[in-house]
């Protein structure tokens, strides 16, 4: 099972096509479940928008994807949100995601 800790992701570029396009800022995680949704980008023009991880490519040395078409301005990042929970809120000591977005080994600081 392919697996990779969410502090490593984060400190990843996301690029297209060789392109730094923004710097994760923070990780979105479902309210109901520990999955990931997506990324809040602080982006190179100074906008924050959100990545969906399903169109996220995990490559070793960044976070790819097809186009800067796939982010979400504001109005999308407020949406998401709203509707979950940001991944430090959960007090989650050096968890690790899937390629699914599942989150594993995620231990409670308590």
């Amino acid at each position: 099972m392919w697996g990779r800790r969410l502090s490593e992701l984060v400190a990843l570029p996301v690029r297209t096509r060789g392109i730094v396009l923004g710097h994760p800022e923070e990780v979105l995680v479902a309210a109901a479940e520990p999955r990931v949704v997506g990324f809040e980008l602080l982006c190179g023009d100074g906008a924050r928008r959100f990545l969906p991880f399903a169109v996220a490519q995990l490559e070793t040395d960044e976070i790819a994807v097809e186009s800067p078409l796939l982010l979400l301005d504001e109005d999308g990042l407020d949406y998401y949100r709203e509707r979950a929970r940001r991944l430090r809120e959960l007090a989650l000591v050096d968890p690790w995601v899937d390629a699914a977005g599942c989150i594993y080994e995620a231990l409670t600081a308590a």
